[in-house]
C-alpha cells in the first residue's frame, strides 16, 4: 500500500512548481509480494473521481484519490503497454460527463545525450527539430512535444486555453543539468495556443516559446502550436538551380518590400492582405518590373508593428498578421515557381523588452548581457544578445538554418552589424567594456557571425548572406578562412551617402563636388557590394528620393531618372525600396501603404517604365552583371570631367566582347557633340537613355548607330561623338 508519505516532497507537484514532475507522476514500477506491477499517479486538480483503463484488460480501474488536492493513484500490472503509456486516465467531468485522456507522465524524453551535448556545446544546428512545439506520435500517441530552455527556472508549466490556464495540469520536467524543459502532452494538435509558465525566483510570468512556429495575431501574445510540414513544395528545380549556380555573377535587381503597406486591404480591419494573395499580385508586379529577388522587411513575429519588424519576439514564427507559416511557404513557392529569389531581413543583433518575449526569460539574464553596457541598446532601448553563451548562439545560428530548411530562404539580410561588431557603437567613452585585448571590437559577436555565415553556405549552398554594415570593418564579405566575416554580400552605405548628398546639390555646384561622385570606385571592389537605396532613406523627415532632388518638376524627374541610371550601371547588386519606382512623392508611411495613384500621371508611368527598363538590361547585358566586384568588370574612360559635371565608364563581362559605354551627365546642359573615347573601333549604338520619351524624357537620343573615329581621344585611338543628354544617362553596346 502506498501512501503520501512514500511520494516524498510533493508540496510542489500540488502547488504547480516541480521541477520534476515525472518523479512522482506516471508509471512506476513496484514489487510487492514478489509480484511485479506499476503504481500509476495522477494529479488532476479538483477531480473528484478518476479511473486508469488498461486496453490491456479492458477495464476500469478506479484511482484512489491520496491527497485531497487531486493526486489518485491506482495499480496494475507492469507491460508493455503501461510502459509506454498508452494507457489512459479516465475523469470524472461534471454532469455525467467522462473526459478519456493519455497520461502526460508516461512517454519518455526525446532528447538524446548526443542532443543535450550538442546543445550544451552550442552547435546542435538543427535545435529546432527537438526544441518549440513539435506534432509527434510517440509509442502510438499522437501529441505535442515541447521544451523550452530556461536554466535558472524553479519550475516551467505549459499553460492553455486546452488546461484553462492552469500551471498545475502540464508541468514540465527538467532534462538533466541542460537547462531544458520537456513535456509530451498527448492528443493536441495544430492550432492550440499555449505560453511557458516560467517561475522565477520571485515571479512567475507567462512567456511565448522562443522556438515557437506561430504566434497569435498581436496585441495577443500566445504561441500556437503549428505543423510546418502540411504544404508541399513545388520548387525543386529552384532549389537545385540555387545550389549549383554561382549566384555573385547572375544579375541582381532587388525590390525591398513592407508586406503590410505594399498594398492595402480596404476589406480588413488592419489593412493587411494574406500572404497567398500578396504572392500572386507582388509576383506579377516584380515580374512585369522585371526584378530578380524580393526583400522583405522583418516578417518574424514583433508586438509592435510600428518597429516596421525590426523589433522581433518570435525568431521562428512567421508574423500572423499576414496568415500562417504554410501561408508564407506558399509565398516563398510561387515566388520560385516564377523565377523570383526570396530574401528576408533577419535581426540578430537586438531584441525589445517586452515581458512575454525573451527579456530575464528565467529570471536572469539568459538571452542578454546583465551588464547594461554590454546588454542594452542606447538608440533602440532595446536588449543585445549574449553571444559569448553556447545556448544563445545555437538559438540564433539554429534560426537562420531553420529559415532556409523549412521555408526555402534563399538569402538573410543581416540588420545593423555594425552595432554589433563595435562595444562602444553609440556610447559615450564611459558606457562600454573593453573586450580581453582592451579593444572595442566584440569578438564574441565576430565569432557568432562567422559560424553564421560558415554553417548557411555549408549547409544550404547557394543561399545569401547580405550585411548591413556601415563602417569601414575590413573583410565583411571575405571567406572566414581568409579572415574575413564571411558574407556573400554588404551593403554599401558609403556609395548611398555620398551619391544622394552629390545628387540633393543644384547641379550648378556639383562641379564643385566631383569627389563624392567618382570616390565609391576607389573602394568599389574591396567588398561584394549591394547598391542600396531602401527604406531608411525615405522615412523619419527625409522625404521621398523624388523630393530629395533638386530643381523645378521636370528637373527632379529628369534627376531621379539619372540616380537611377546610374546605380544600375555602377558595380554591385542592386536594391530599391518599393515606391522609389514609382517616384512617390510623400516619405513611405507603413499605415498609409504607397501611393499607387500617382500612376495616372505620365511623368509617374515613365519613371515605373524606367526602372523596368533597367531591370531588363542589367538582366540581359553580361557586362552588367557577371563581374561586378573586380576591378575586370569597370574602367573608367574619364572620371576628371568635372568642369560639365559627366563621368564616362566601360561594364565589362567575363567575355572581353562583352562590353557597354556608359556616360552620365549630372547637369541640365545638354551636349550635342560630346567626344568619348572607345575601347575599340566599331559602330556604337544606344541601348538605354534616360531621357527617351518613354520616360517622359525630353527625346534628346542617339537614333542611329554611332561610328568610332579614329580621333585619339581619354587616351585611347578610337572615339565617338554623340548626344549626351540632359540630366540624363546613356548607354551604348558595340556592334559586332
Amino acid at each position: 500500500m502506498h501512501t503520501i508519505g512514500s511520494l516524498g516532497k510533493i508540496t510542489d507537484i500540488i502547488d504547480g512548481c516541480s521541477d520534476n514532475p515525472s518523479r512522482f507522476l506516471g508509471p512506476h514500477p513496484i514489487e510487492a509480494s514478489g509480484v511485479k506491477s506499476a503504481a500509476v499517479r495522477a494529479y488532476l486538480p479538483g477531480k473528484d473521481q478518476a479511473w486508469l483503463f488498461h486496453p490491456g484488460h479492458g477495464q476500469n480501474t478506479p484511482m484512489k484519490k491520496i491527497h485531497p488536492a487531486g493526486l489518485f493513484e491506482a495499480m496494475c500490472p507492469m507491460d508493455g503497454v503501461t510502459e509506454k503509456g498508452q494507457y489512459q486516465l479516465r475523469i470524472d467531468a461534471g454532469s455525467g460527463q467522462m473526459k478519456t485522456i493519455h497520461d502526460p507522465y508516461a512517454f519518455p524524453s526525446v532528447f538524446t545525450g548526443f542532443d543535450l551535448h550538442l546543445m550544451g556545446e552550442g552547435k546542435h544546428w538543427s535545435s529546432y527539430e527537438k526544441m518549440g512545439a513539435h506534432l509527434r506520435t510517440v509509442n502510438g500517441v499522437s501529441g505535442v512535444n515541447f521544451a523550452v530552455w530556461a536554466p535558472n527556472a524553479r519550475s516551467v508549466s505549459v499553460v492553455g486555453d486546452f488546461n484553462d490556464w492552469d500551471a498545475r495540469s502540464h508541468q514540465m520536467n527538467r532534462v538533466g543539468t541542460s537547462g531544458i524543459w520537456e513535456l509530451f502532452i498527448p492528443d493536441m494538435a495544430a492550432g492550440e495556443k499555449y505560453k511557458y509558465r516560467v517561475r522565477q525566483a520571485d515571479r512567475a510570468v507567462d512567456k511565448c516559446d522562443p522556438y515557437g512556429f506561430a504566434a497569435e495575431m498581436p496585441p495577443r501574445t500566445a504561441s500556437v502550436v503549428a505543423d510546418l510540414s502540411v504544404h508541399q513544395w513545388q520548387d525543386q528545380a529552384w532549389m537545385e538551380r540555387r545550389a549549383n549556380e554561382d549566384q555573385l555573377s547572375k544579375p541582381m535587381s532587388v525590390y525591398e518590400v513592407h508586406l503590410g503597406s505594399w498594398a492595402r486591404n480596404a476589406e480588413e480591419e488592419h489593412g493587411w492582405f494574406n500572404y497567398r494573395h500578396l504572392a500572386h499580385e507582388l509576383v506579377k508586379y516584380c515580374l512585369e518590373q522585371n526584378h530578380t529577388h524580393i526583400e522583405l522587411m522583418p516578417i518574424s513575429e514583433h508586438p509592435f508593428t510600428g518597429s516596421w519588424g525590426y523589433q522581433t519576439v518570435g525568431y521562428y514564427a512567421v508574423t500572423s498578421r499576414y496568415g500562417t507559416p504554410e501561408d508564407f511557404m506558399y509565398f516563398v513557392d510561387y515566388c520560385h515557381q516564377n523565377g523570383l529569389a526570396v530574401i528576408l531581413d533577419w535581426v540578430p543583433a537586438h531584441f525589445p523588452k517586452d515581458d512575454h518575449g525573451l527579456r530575464r526569460f528565467d529570471g536572469t539574464a539568459l538571452y542578454e548581457h546583465d551588464d547594461p553596457r554590454r546588454g542594452e541598446h542606447p538608440d533602440w532601448g532595446t536588449l543585445i544578445f549574449n553571444y559569448g553563451r553556447n545556448e544563445v548562439r545555437n538559438f540564433l545560428v539554429s534560426n537562420a538554418l531553420f529559415l532556409f530548411d523549412k521555408y526555402h530562404i534563399d538569402g538573410l539580410r543581416v540588420d545593423a552589424v555594425a552595432s554589433m561588431l563595435y562595444l562602444d557603437y553609440s556610447r559615450e567613452h564611459d558606457q562600454w567594456i573593453p573586450n580581453q585585448y582592451g579593444g572595442r571590437e566584440n569578438l564574441e559577436a565576430i565569432s557568432f557571425l562567422k559560424e553564421f555565415n560558415e554553417q548557411s553556405h555549408l549547409q544550404h549552398p547557394g543561399v545569401m548572406t547580405i550585411a548591413e554594415e556601415s563602417t569601414a570593418w575590413g573583410g565583411v564579405s571575405r571567406p572566414t578562412f581568409d579572415g574575413g566575416l564571411g558574407f556573400s554580400l554588404k551593403w554599401n552605405m558609403g556609395w548611398m551617402n555620398d551619391t544622394l548628398r552629390y545628387m540633393r546639390k543644384d547641379p550648378v555646384y556639383r562641379k564643385h563636388h566631383h569627389g563624392e561622385l567618382t570616390f565609391s570606385l576607389i573602394y568599389a571592389f574591396t567588398e561584394n557590394f549591394v547598391l542600396p537605396l531602401s527604406h531608411d532613406e525615405v522615412v523619419h523627415g527625409k522625404g521621398s528620393l523624388l523630393d530629395q532632388m533638386p530643381g523645378d518638376m521636370w528637373q527632379r524627374f529628369a534627376n531621379l531618372r539619372l540616380l537611377y541610371s546610374y546605380m544600375w550601371t555602377h558595380p554591385g547588386k542592386k536594391l530599391l525600396f518599393m515606391g522609389g519606382e514609382i517616384a512617390q512623392w510623400n516619405e513611405w508611411n507603413l499605415e498609409a501603404g504607397l501611393q499607387w495613384d500617382l500612376l495616372e500621371w505620365e511623368s509617374h508611368q515613365g519613371m515605373q517604365k524606367l526602372i523596368s527598363d533597367l531591370n531588363a538590361m542589367l538582366v540581359h547585358e553580361p557586362a552588367l552583371h557577371e563581374v561586378d566586384f573586380t576591378e575586370e568588370g569597370f574602367e573608367w574612360i574619364d572620371c576628371g570631367d568635372w568642369q560639365n559635371s559627366v563621368i564616362t565608364y566601360v561594364r565589362k563581362g567575363k567575355n572581353p566582347e562583352d562590353f557597354v559605354l556608359v556616360a552620365c551627365n549630372f547637369t541640365p546642359t545638354a551636349h550635342d557633340n560630346y567626344r568619348m573615347g572607345v575601347p575599340m573601333a566599331a559602330n556604337y549604338r544606344e541601348v538605354f537613355n534616360s531621357d527617351n520619351s518613354r520616360y517622359s524624357g525630353s527625346d534628346f537620343i542617339n537614333t542611329d548607330e554611332v561610328a568610332s573615329e579614329q580621333i585619339n581621344w581619354n587616351g585611347r585611338e578610337n572615339s565617338i561623338q554623340f548626344r549626351l543628354p540632359p540630366l540624363g544617362t546613356v548607354v551604348f553596346r558595340p556592334e559586332r
